[in-house]
């Protein structure tokens, strides 16, 4: 006689979705959301957040109060928390040449921001306005920039005298190599590393520091 293979019960029954710490869930909701944003921009809908998370928007408020908070920890996850609290001080050791600590400086930070979520996430934010921005350079120039403006007048020829324009000039075209690449999706330096030295060298040249 033939036999006939039970069917399982469990294969028609939905899957109970697993109960993760709360810590763990908040990390994924935070960083789910920011390719969400990255995507679709910031005028995205909680709900289709929900949707792509496969989690109910009840329980993506249990973590969150309203979409604002959100959004500020997709600011903390792809901005703030990413930047090396050691900027500074290698930024403004001396005893390392100029020139080195910029290479340096800048070969560490194009590998933080030339990523598609952080390029999309930033001009979406520009363009929407939002605050995230003006305070992510307010931060870069404060802490960043001010400082090197300093190192570089302080090695400057006394004729010389460069300003934050300056700095942000270089800040800038650096930067747009990540724009162009995530933002106008046109070809760019695979390896970007020889045309920041370049970009570094006429600044530093400029100035006539090398």
């Amino acid at each position: 006689m033939d036999q006939i293979t039970p069917t399982l019960a469990v294969a028609t029954e939905p899957v109970e979705r697993r109960r993760l710490p709360p810590e763990e869930r908040r990390r994924q909701i935070v960083e789910g959301a920011v390719t969400f944003f990255a995507d679709v921009g910031l005028d995205g809908k909680t709900r289709d957040l929900a949707k792509r998370l496969g989690i109910t928007q009840s329980l993506l408020f249990n973590y969150f109060a309203n979409k604002a908070e959100i959004i500020e920890a997709v600011y903390a996850h792809v901005y703030l928390d990413r930047l090396s609290e050691d900027w500074p001080r290698r930024l403004t050791d001396r005893s390392v040449p100029l020139r080195e600590r910029l290479l340096t400086f800048y070969s560490e930070y194009s590998e933080l921001i030339f990523e598609y979520e952080w390029m999309r996430i930033f001009m979406f934010s520009g363009l929407a306005g939002a605050e995230l921005n003006r305070r992510y350079l307010k931060h870069m120039g404060t802490v960043i920039l001010l400082p090197l403006l300093e190192e570089i007048r302080a090695e400057a020829p006394q004729e010389v005298s460069p300003e934050m324009e300056d700095i942000w000039n270089l800040h800038g075209g650096i930067v747009y190599i990540g724009i162009r690449r995530h933002i106008y999706q046109v070809p760019t330096p695979e390896d970007p590393s020889r045309a920041i030295e370049r970009a570094v060298d006429r600044f530093l040249q400029s100035f006539g520091l090398v």
